[in-house]
């Protein structure tokens, strides 16, 4: 295949993997997270003022409510309700009186603002095929665009008003212009990295594990002896110092009409769990109105920390906890991306074995230490992707906050990089035929087993755990049921002209903004006894499986209130997520 062929051919792969983000999202509802996201990011940009959703930073929220400038006359902001004026951090009863109680047009809003989360998946595709080709050539560089265009798990969650792609690109990006800087740091390339990094920043703050990776990465650059280290050190910094003059443009945009002294009660609020220590000096740099950015910044750091720390409720395999599993991240990410991608990189890590078998004269005792120092110099780039794999993984299973296979986004365009680096080598004599045989029936099983699922790209799971109607079994939440379905279920309730139905719904919709008068509500803490017979009950698959799951160890409170579901078969499910019954 020609090099120009190659290239027309990532095109067309990524330009299909944005018709599919697109027209799938058409018919979804906002999501949880978006109903505090996309509100926060409109304030953001009208009011100059971030008392909204601190614990997240700002970029991606801008991105996603740029193009609401474009008709704001449209657009209500309730400035004078009393989660903008009083309450700490009232982004979800804000954002809920925005969306869906100022009389705004929700469902164009939510179009619009969903169209810049898919230019960054199109940013970060094409740094991973011009990585990919810097090391590996264009063949490698084809098949790690693949397997980002049927990522389901990509395409599910580009669509969103969330800060996920955007930390997978932040990461990956930022990583490439690191690696590049301490090979050749020259100005330029400092100054990239620096900028890379500061921009990473600004998308999610979990991105701050970039700090530990470039320290220990740049600490192995001197170790191999591939630079002094003064010179390590030095560009270190700087790239830091870059990094960090960045964020504070933006910062101190979002806080430019956001009261000092607003910004100081807040700011005790959210770190009161902290010791004073910690608050002190945080408190006190929202003084500085110079550093209030930082003030900020440094707030929504600690808030992801603290969160990260306490966990989150969940269901997970028929448990419910608070505190997490440690089991959790690998079997969601087994189970939830495309099985041919597991073979692909159980193939490759076999061929790395065998080659690095092949190239040990000696036996591995001998001279170990020259022959791995020989492989990290010659292969430095990957040996840095596998500490970042490393460190993110190790971050993730010893986190108490399991709430879905996007937050181990950030790992895959470096598993799709170093899989379709090796898997192209491995495409030579002898055999070529037979592992291009093999090769293409794997993409033609994974680009069928994504696509069959369109456009409820948020419930895929692959054949281990049955496809996606069997998900809710394992997981749910953001993995399968984030409320994306509520308009597909009014749709439903009106082609069946139905007068009522009873929904307990989980997610960023508002189901009386939809249904109006035939919405009745209902939660799980009420009995069978009060549910009116021969009615309608829609409940969404979070609240039904937390509703039937067991207490794990240490959780202590209500389980078991929609056990009394089990003696009914739903009548029909809605986009995997919603599952209706008829109680009789």
């Amino acid at each position: 295949m020609s090099s120009k062929l190659i290239n027309i051919t990532a095109v067309f792969l990524l330009l299909f993997m944005v018709i599919m983000a697109i027209t799938s999202m058409a018919q979804d509802s906002l999501t949880m997270d978006e109903v505090a996201h996309l509100p926060a990011g409109y304030s953001y940009l009208t009011q100059k003022d971030m008392r909204l959703n601190p614990e997240h930073p700002p970029l991606i929220k801008n991105l996603a409510a740029l193009p609401l400038l474009f008709f704001k006359d449209e657009i209500n902001f309730p400035s004078q309700i009393q989660a903008w004026q009083e309450d700490v951090n009232g982004q979800w009863t804000f954002g809920y009186n925005f969306l869906y109680h100022s009389n705004n047009p929700v469902d164009k809003m939510t179009f619009w603002a969903r169209i810049p989360m898919v230019l960054i998946l199109l940013v970060l595709g094409f740094y991973l095929f011009k990585w990919t080709k810097e090391l590996f050539g264009e063949k490698a560089a084809l098949l790690s665009i693949f397997l980002f265009s049927f990522s389901p798990t990509f395409l599910a969650h580009s669509r969103l008003v969330t800060t996920d792609v955007g930390a997978a690109a932040g990461i990956f990006i930022a990583t490439y212009y690191f690696i590049k800087a301490l090979k050749n740091p020259i100005q330029k390339n400092i100054i990239l990295s620096g900028i890379s990094f500061g921009i990473a920043q600004l998308c999610k703050f979990s991105v701050v594990l970039l700090i530990p990776f470039f320290f220990i990465t740049a600490f192995f650059f001197w170790l191999m002896r591939l630079d002094k280290l003064k010179n390590v050190i030095k560009n270190i910094f700087l790239i830091m110092v870059i990094g960090f003059i960045v964020i504070w443009p933006l910062y101190q945009y979002h806080v430019w009409n956001y009261p000092s002294e607003r910004q100081y009660r807040d700011t005790e609020v959210y770190l009161k769990d902290y010791p004073v220590f910690i608050q002190k000096p945080v408190l006190w740099l929202t003084t500085v109105p110079v550093l209030r950015a930082y003030a900020q910044y440094i707030t929504g750091v600690l808030m992801v920390l603290h969160r990260a720390a306490f966990g989150h409720t969940m269901y997970f395999m028929g448990e419910i906890s608070n505190l997490g599993w440690r089991n959790y991240f690998p079997i969601v990410y087994l189970i939830k991306e495309p099985l041919s991608l597991h073979i692909l990189t159980l193939i490759s890590l076999l061929i790395s074995t065998i080659y690095i078998a092949q190239s040990i004269k000696k036996p591995f005792w001998q001279e170990t230490r020259v022959r791995l120092k020989t492989w990290i110099k010659e292969y430095f780039s990957q040996f840095a992707m596998l500490i970042f794999l490393v460190i993110y993984w190790a971050s993730s299973l010893t986190s108490s906050l399991n709430l879905g296979v996007r937050h181990l986004l950030p790992v895959f365009p470096f598993v799709f990089l170093l899989v379709g680096g090796v898997i192209s080598k491995f495409l030579k004599e002898p055999y070529l035929k037979l592992k291009v045989l093999i090769l293409g029936f794997l993409m033609a099983f994974q680009a069928s087993s994504v696509i069959s699922v369109y456009p409820h790209f948020l419930a895929y799971f692959n054949e281990i755990a049955g496809g996606p109607e069997n998900g809710y079994i394992f997981t749910v939440d953001s993995n399968l049921d984030w409320g994306q379905d509520l308009r597909r279920l009014t749709e439903w309730v009106n082609q069946n002209k139905i007068d009522r139905i009873y929904v307990d719904y989980f997610g960023g919709g508002d189901p009386r903004y939809y249904l109006k008068e035939k919405y009745s509500p209902w939660s799980g803490n009420k009995t069978e006894q009060e549910f009116p017979k021969e009615n309608y009950l829609a409940v969404s698959a979070s609240p039904l499986q937390g509703g039937r799951g067991v207490a794990a160890p240490g959780f202590d409170q209500l389980t078991g209130y929609y056990n009394w579901l089990n003696k009914y078969q739903p009548v029909k499910r809605i986009g995997y997520s919603i599952f209706i019954y008829y109680i009789d």
